[in-house]
C-alpha cells in the first residue's frame, strides 16, 4: 500500500517537469522503490534511506581479482569476472578482505532508471575512515561511481582494503548511491549567494573561498588547544575490522595520535594514510546536498577524501545551523608531501535537491558524525 506522501511525489518520477531538477530526497528514494526503480534482492530496510541517497549492501559472496577493472561498452561485469576472477568467497558468514587484494561483490540492490534519472555513488564514511577503496561498477561502464541516465541492471562494488584487512558479511553497507534527475546548476554566483543566505562556511574569518562552483576548505594542523592532537595515522597490523561492528575496537591498537607540529606542518610520507579534519566547518541546508571532491591535483597529489557525501541538514543542530569539522582521509601520492594549517584540502559542490528532504541528517535518524569534530569511524571506541 502506498502511503498520502508517496502518492504525490510518485508521479514525478514517471514524468519530471524541468523545474524538479536535483538530487533526490528521502521521500523520492521511498517512491523510486515502491515503483520498481530501485529494485533489490531481498526487501530494502527503511534505515537504508538517508536523506538524501540510498545505502548499498553486499551481495552473497565476493569474487579475488588481480587487478581494479572498467566492462567497457561491450561487457557485463559478470562477464568480465568469468575471465579475470581467480576466486568466488562466501559472505554469508562473513569473510575477512585483505590489504592489498581486490575483490569485486555483487550489490543486492539494482536500478532501473528512465530519461534524465542518473546516479552517482560514493563509499559510506565509515568505509573512508577505514582507508577501503570502495567504487560502484555498472555493466558496459566506462567510469567508476558514475551511473549513467537510463541505466537497467546490477550495481557491483569494487572493495580494495589499504591499511587494515576487514572482516564483512551479506548485508554490509560499504557504499551508498544518489539519484539525480537532469544536471543541477552550480556556478560561482550560486554558491556565494547561497553562503549569503545561510553561511555555509563556519571560521573565524566568516568567508567563502569559491571557484569552479565549488567551496574550498583547508586542513587543520593546530589541532585541539588542549591536547594538541591534530590527527591519526594508520599503524601496521595483522588484525582485522569488522566493519559492522559500533563502538568495539580501542583506537590505540590501530592508529598512532599525530599532535600538533612544533613547525607549523606535517609531512605525508607516500601511501601511509592519516586521518585529519577541516580548519572550517560545514553547513548543508536542507534544501541542498553536498560532495567533496575527492582528488584535485590543483592543490596537490594527494587523496584528501574516499567517501565525499554530505547530507542535507549536515551541519544543523535544535538551534539551527553551526557547522561541523569534514574529516579529511589523507593519502599522500608519488612523493612526500607537506601540509600546513590552512592549506587547501578540497572542494566543496553543492547541489539543489529536487525538493526539501523530508528527513534531514541529524541525531533524530542515527546519524553517526552529526556534529562532528575530529573522530575515527565509527567503530572505534569514543
Amino acid at each position: 500500500m502506498t502511503d498520502p506522501a508517496q502518492q504525490e511525489i510518485l508521479p514525478l518520477l514517471d514524468d519530471q517537469p524541468e523545474s524538479q531538477t536535483g538530487v533526490w530526497p528521502a521521500q523520492w528514494i521511498k517512491g523510486a522503490i515502491e515503483r520498481g526503480l530501485i529494485l533489490a534482492d531481498e526487501m530494502v530496510q527503511p534505515n537504508q534511506i538517508q536523506p538524501a541517497s540510498l545505502d548499498l549492501r553486499l551481495g552473497c559472496h565476493a569474487y579475488l581479482v588481480p587487478a581494479s577493472f572498467l566492462p567497457g561498452l561491450n561487457w557485463t561485469v559478470e562477464e568480465k569476472l568469468r575471465d579475470f576472477s581467480t576466486e568466488k568467497i562466501d559472505l554469508e558468514d562473513g569473510a575477512v578482505l585483505e590489504t592489498g587484494k581486490v575483490y569485486i561483490v555483487p550489490l543486492q540492490e539494482h536500478l532501473r532508471l528512465k530519461k534524465r534519472m542518473s546516479a552517482v555513488a560514493n563509499p559510506k564514511s565509515s568505509t573512508g575512515r577505514l582507508d577501503v577503496f570502495a567504487r560502484v561498477i555498472t555493466d558496459n561502464g566506462c567510469e567508476f561511481d558514475s551511473i549513467r541516465e537510463r541505466y537497467a541492471g546490477r550495481l557491483w562494488l569494487e572493495i580494495a582494503p589499504r591499511s587494515f584487512n576487514v572482516k564483512v558479511r551479506t548485508g554490509s553497507r560499504l557504499a551508498q548511491v544518489r539519484v539525480k534527475s537532469g544536471r543541477p546548476p552550480s556556478s560561482d554566483a550560486s554558491v556565494k549567494r547561497l553562503h549569503e543566505e545561510v553561511r555555509l562556511v563556519h571560521d573565524k574569518d566568516g568567508e567563502a573561498n569559491v571557484k569552479g562552483g565549488a567551496i574550498a576548505l583547508s586542513v587543520d594542523v593546530v589541532g585541539d588547544p588542549v591536547t594538541g592532537i591534530i590527527g591519526y595515522k594508520a599503524k601496521q597490523t595483522a588484525d582485522f575490522i569488522d566493519i559492522d561492528l559500533v563502538n568495539h575496537y580501542d583506537g590505540d591498537n590501530f592508529w598512532d595520535t599525530v599532535y600538533r607540529p612544533d613547525n607549523g606542518g606535517i609531512i605525508l610520507k607516500t601511501d601511509e594514510f592519516h586521518i585529519l579534519a577541516t580548519k572550517e566547518s560545514l553547513v548543508v541546508p536542507p534544501n541542498f546536498a553536498a560532495d567533496m571532491v575527492a582528488y584535485d591535483t590543483l592543490v596537490g597529489e594527494f587523496r584528501a577524501h574516499y567517501a565525499g557525501f554530505f547530507d542535507p541538514g549536515f551541519g544543523y543542530a535544535d538551534r539551527g545551523p553551526v557547522g561541523a569539522k569534514i574529516v579529511l582521509e589523507f593519502r599522500s601520492h608519488d612523493v612526500p608531501f607537506l601540509v600546513e594549517h590552512g592549506q587547501i584540502a578540497g572542494r566543496v559542490v553543492y547541489e539543489r535537491l529536487s525538493v526539501e528532504t523530508d528527513k534531514p541528517y541529524g541525531a533524530g535518524i542515527g546519524s553517526s558524525y552529526q556534529g562532528q569534530a575530529l573522530s575515527l569511524g565509527k567503530q572505534f571506541k569514543r
